[in-house]
């Protein structure tokens, strides 16, 4: 858990050239294309990908893009699960039911 909060941190001052098709390396990235890419590394432990999904945007922009993925996710359990969403988010992150 810890290395995922640092690797967030992390900043690198040159993003890295992604291996993307040609139409998709002409255009930069957007927040919310950047905050899907570097959670999905992140639950895959993937190091790299993440490393370079957080070049794409700054610190700040993938922050924002973050927060409104897990608000999303949130959302959709506990539509799914026909919950109120801060009980699902208690129980995601393991907490007992306020």
């Amino acid at each position: 858990m810890l290395n995922r909060i640092a690797r967030f941190f992390k900043w690198s001052q040159e993003p890295r050239p992604a291996k993307e098709s040609a139409h998709r390396a002409r255009r930069p990235h957007n927040i919310f294309e950047a905050a899907a890419e570097y959670v999905a590394a992140c639950v895959e432990d993937d190091e790299p990908r993440s490393d370079e999904a957080a070049g794409w945007v700054s610190p700040e922009a993938l922050s924002f893009g973050v927060t409104e993925l897990a608000c999303r996710a949130v959302i959709a359990l506990a539509r799914e699960r026909d919950e109120e969403p801060q009980r699902v988010a208690r129980s995601l992150l393991g907490l007992p039911a306020a």
